[in-house]
Formats: structure tokens, sequence, C-alpha cells
């Protein structure tokens, strides 16, 4: 199977437009989350849940006619989250096999899934892929650190600095931070060792 272009999606090595959170010197996290989200409104704005349902189907076709040609089963599952649609597989053997080392495969798959449905509709794709949850348990792990770092930093007053972790991943953490009372984050160095910092304000 196509091996990488981690994530997020990561992308990342196919670099997902989560990133914006990250881009550029380490600034408050707060402000670069509004940056980014009023980017993708206006790149967005003529977008409905139509046209993101229209992409889940595009983007469903496109990997059932894969998962036949790789000879692996899994069910696939269509949704729509805030502005992008999202595509999960899950329920057949071996679907880790299509996750990869730290969702390198994953990766690589959400972009050629996102490509295709550019070729169809014309326009660029945000949609996000997950296989076998893989996606879904990072972020649920990520969010924990997040919010146990926050705690941490916010009670005794001393910076966190965080392992490496790619665009995606650092997304997640900032908004876990973001959450809590008293502290902020920034990202800091240059891939792929860069990094999230957690401060207290």
């Amino acid at each position: 199977m196509a091996s990488e272009a981690d994530t997020a999606v990561n992308t990342d090595a196919a670099v997902d437009t989560d990133t914006a959170v990250d881009s550029g010197s380490a600034v408050s996290t707060g402000k670069k989350a509004e940056a980014a989200e009023n980017d993708r409104a206006a790149s967005d704005a003529d977008f409905d849940d139509d046209d993101l349902v229209e992409e889940g189907e595009i983007a469903g076709d496109y990997l059932e006619q894969l998962l036949d040609i790789l000879d692996f089963d899994g069910d696939i599952d269509l949704d729509v989250e805030g502005d992008r649609a999202v595509v999960s597989i899950d329920g057949g053997d071996d679907l880790t096999k299509l996750v990869g080392r730290k969702g390198e495969v994953l990766d690589a798959l959400q972009e050629l899934t996102r490509l295709a449905v550019q070729q169809s509709t014309g326009e660029r794709s945000r949609l996000m892929l997950d296989i076998a949850g893989w996606r879904a348990g990072l972020r649920a792990e990520l969010t924990r650190l997040g919010t146990d770092t926050a705690n941490q930093v916010a009670e005794t007053g001393e910076r966190v600095s965080l392992r490496p972790m790619s665009p995606f991943e650092r997304k997640i953490v900032h908004d876990a931070v973001a959450a809590v009372a008293g502290v902020t984050s920034e990202s800091e160095g240059a891939e792929p060792s860069r990094r999230v910092v957690v401060v207290k304000q």
C-alpha cells in the first residue's frame, strides 16, 4: 500500500491544514488558532454540509475500491465534523497495516483520498481519514497529555517542554492546553524537532 506522504494527514508528513496553528514563530496559541480559523472560514465559506457529504461519498467510493484491490475488509463510515468530512474504516482484520508506524501509511492514504476528492470536485479537500480508530485514540491520548501538563504548570508555575510532535499532534495539545485557565502554549524549534512548550500566563 502507499507508505507515507504522520499527521495528522500528519499529513504532515503530508501536512494537515490544522498546522496553521503551528506555522511561524512561537506566539500564543489562542491568537494562532483564531487566525487559522479565520483563514479556514474564508476559504471554506462556500461549503455547506451537502458539499461535505458529497466529499465523504466520493472518498468512500474511492476507499472501497482501494480496499478491494488490496484485499482488505472493513466497514466504511461517513460523517461530517465542523467544516470537514470524516471517513472512518473499522471492523476488518489487519487494518493496522493500513495505519503503519506512527500513522505514516494512514497519512499517505489520507492524502491520496483527498487528491481523489479534489480530482472529482475541483475543490481542495480537508477530509480526515481514520483507520481502526488510530486517530481517535491518538487524539484522546494527546488531549489527556495537554490537560495534565497544563494543570501541572498551573500548579507549579514551571514551564514544561514536551517531546517533538507532528503539526497534527501539536494542534491537539494546543487545544487541550487552551481549555485550562492560567496557562498558555507555544511551539518552539524547527521541524522535525518542533515541540509544544506550556507556560504559566
